[in-house]
Order: structure tokens, then sequence, then C-alpha cells
């Protein structure tokens, strides 16, 4: 009987921002047959250059990306799209004799490509109206209680007043007939065909990383991130609904010039949202994608990220 043949490999390198995933995604690439994936919710919107730190024409045309620029501020871009756009960027370097190289900060996208993506049903405004209704009228409790009936499974993982979750889990069931649960672990199913190596970039002093956090914000500030603002509305028929406006840094901007904010509390704004972001991506990579982690602020971690990968692709020479 012959051995099942080896899956190809591939390389995850994820990071909250300002960790440098950009600087050792470049020493990857100089150092290993790799090419480049963006896995980044904003740097797929055009024209969002300054505030989505997207790397410049010059280091694009030197270390090409995959999934940057793909579609319009005006536009919608979700963890399904990514998947699809990634898995086939990932067979086309694959065809082309390299390894895909997996770098980014959008750690729903990474959980995604991992585990697989469940059929759920889209949303729909008239089921969750007759289930808010349903909660006005005799509580989410009680609503939570009717979801342990037809999906106890995702009723045991919820508080009786966790109004979001019960709603579309609920949602899920009233639609397609069967419990989220059951749908999510189909999802799970379906891995793609690929030997991940995943790697963490975290700072061993999370002070460190808030000072590059504001000195990254304040250099963006410095290189127009306002008057990029102001070109995106001017050019684009856009709210501060959209996905795009409610990117970091672009919020805080766009509520400055409608005076819903203070022009002097900008910058500060800019930097504390940032710093929850980091602090969301870093919570995501300890509980849920636990990737081999390294220390950002380390002397060696270029040359210690190299040595691992090394070995990783060594294992298929």
């Amino acid at each position: 009987m012959s051995a099942k043949p080896a899956l190809p490999p591939a390389i995850l390198l994820m990071g909250p921002t300002a960790s440098g995933k950009t600087a050792v995604a470049m020493a990857l690439t100089r150092r290993f047959p790799v090419e480049l994936i963006s896995v980044d919710s904003a740097q797929v919107f055009r024209d969002m250059d300054i505030g989505t730190a997207k790397p410049d024409a010059a280091t694009l045309q030197e270390y090409p990306h995959h999934l940057i620029d793909l579609i319009s501020p005006e536009e919608a871009y979700s963890a399904a799209h990514f998947c699809t756009d990634a898995l086939a960027a990932m067979a086309d370097i694959n065809a082309h004799g390299k390894v895909p190289l997996l770098v980014g900060g959008t750690m729903l996208y990474f959980k995604a490509l991992l585990e697989g993506l469940a059929d759920l049903p889209q949303a729909c405004p008239k089921t969750r109206a007759d289930i808010d209704l349903q909660a006005i009228t005799h509580g989410w409790p009680a609503v939570h209680a009717e979801l342990a009936k037809v999906d106890p499974e995702a009723a045991a993982r919820l508080h009786a007043t966790d109004a979001q979750r019960i709603q579309r889990a609920l949602e899920v069931f009233r639609l397609s007939g069967r419990p989220m649960s059951a749908l999510l672990a189909e999802g799970k199913s379906q891995r793609p065909p690929y030997q991940f190596l995943s790697l963490g970039l975290l700072p061993s002093v999370r002070s460190v990383l808030h000072e590059r956090i504001a000195q990254r914000y304040d250099a963006m500030l410095s290189a127009g991130l306002e008057s990029e603002v102001d070109m995106l509305r001017a050019k684009y028929q856009l709210n501060l609904n959209l996905p795009s406006m409610r990117c970091v840094g672009y919020r805080q901007i766009w509520e400055v010039q409608d005076g819903l904010a203070p022009r002097a509390e900008m910058r500060d704004r800019g930097i504390y949202a940032t710093r929850q972001l980091a602090k969301r991506q870093i919570t995501w990579m300890n509980n849920t994608l636990q990737p081999e982690t390294f220390d950002c602020l380390a002397n060696d971690t270029d040359a210690a990220i190299i040595e691992r990968v090394a070995r990783f692709l060594g294992e298929r020479a």
C-alpha cells in the first residue's frame, strides 16, 4: 500500500499591529522560495494606503503581495471572500513551485482559513426583528431557553443575556432548520489541504509595543493621513457604517472632521484605538490561534524565525 502523499507546506505569520510582521516577511522572502499573501482586512481597500500601513509601491515591486488593493472602500470583504481568494492564491503559488507565506493581523481570517467556514445563512432583517420583539416581550432569558431546546450545544456556550449571539444562533436555526453548532462543526471539517506552520510575533513588554504604536500613528499623521481621509470622502460615497471607515485611524479622523470629537483629541483617540486593536489581536493569538511565538522586540527574532522555517521546509527536502 502506497504512502499517503505529504501535504504541501504553507506558513502563517501573524502578530499585532506594529509588531514588525512586514520586516520578518521580507527576511523570509529573501531566504526561501516563498510568495506573500496579505492577511489584512484593511489593505484590501484601494486608495487606503497610509492608515493601513500598506507597503509602498517600491516594496510591492520587490516583494509582491497577493490580496492587496482588491476592492473599493465602498464595498465589503468577508472572511469567506478571504478564504476563497487566499486558497486560489495558494494554489497558484504552489503551481509555480513556491510556498505560500500568509502575513497579517486579521486574526478572524487566519481562523477561517485554518478551521474552514460554516455555510451559515445570511442575516435576515425580518427574522431578527421577530426575535427582537420576542425578547422585548418575554426577555432574553426566555429566548435563550428556546435556543436551548433547538440547539443545546450553542445555548450552553452563551450567557442567558448575550443578546447578539443568542439572536444569531436562533436566526440560523429558523432560516436553515439546523442547529448552528452542527453547521459550525461541518465547517471545521473543511480544513484546507496544507501542512501549516503558524508563527506569531508577540511583545515581551507590552509598553514597548504601545510606544511603537504611538510612533507609527504619528508617522501616519505626518505622512498625510487626514488628507487621505479627505481624498477618500471626495472620491467615494462613504459613511461611518462601512467596513472601510470603521478601520482604526480612519474612523477617528472622520469623527473629528464632522465635529463628533474634538480635534485636540484626534491623535490620542487614534493611538488608543490602535492599542485596543493590538490587545484584541494578542488575545486572539493567545486564546484561539495559538501559534509558535517569538518576541517581536528581541534582536534575534528574524534569525530565530528563519531557523524555524528552515527546519519546517527541510522536513520536505
